[in-house]
């Protein structure tokens, strides 16, 4: 009997707090995205070396150190909109990322020295950049939606190096990177 009132006390006191807690708004799913994507890039910031490094295409690896330095941009605009919103630049763990990356360092060390070790790496590249379109496009309507120009502007900005990225990884697998790993499977057969 004890139990049950105690823990209909708690349900209550539960209740009333979530009551007393303002409702999460438009402008709060907006920071908790911008902490997530902040995560996101510092984590590919570090991870994009090791995907140069293992590519056997110097055109390819190329395009890796060409992102990182576009990355690095994109997180000093980031730092820009935290400023804006009179925000610490602070990042929360993103599970997504987490896995993503997870999954590009299974392929480096699965297919190490293998034939399609570099077309593994580009379809691991571009699920970043897929995650990443998909933020940056979210994140750059709310600013819209939240009237915040300059961080829309900014959004846009790496909202349209992610997209070109992605434009040159797809360019890299169909022209060489898959017919190269093909004619290498087709050799050894």
């Amino acid at each position: 009997m004890a139990k049950r009132a105690k823990k209909r006390a708690n349900k209550k006191t539960t209740a009333s707090r979530r009551a007393r807690q303002a409702p999460k708004m438009l402008s709060d799913l907006f920071l908790e995205t911008l902490k997530d994507i902040y995560f996101a890039e510092n984590k590919i910031i570090k991870t994009l070396p090791k995907m140069a490094k293992a590519a056997h295409s110097k055109d390819l690896a190329a395009a890796f150190n060409k992102h990182l330095r576009e990355t690095q941009g994109q997180v000093k605009r980031l730092d820009q909109i935290f400023k804006m919103l009179g925000k610490p630049a602070r990042g929360k763990p993103c599970e997504a990322i987490n896995g993503i990356t997870e999954e590009g360092a299974e392929i480096m060390k699965d297919f190490k020295n293998a034939p399609a070790l570099d077309a593994g790496l580009l379809a691991a590249a571009q699920a970043v950049e897929h995650y990443e379109i998909s933020r940056y496009g979210t994140l750059r309507t709310w600013a819209e939606e939240l009237g915040m120009p300059e961080a829309a502007q900014l959004l846009q900005a790496t909202l349209d190096e992610e997209e070109a990225t992605d434009h040159t990884l797809t360019e890299l697998a169909t022209s060489v990177i898959n017919l190269e790993a093909e004619e290498e499977y087709r050799a050894a057969a």
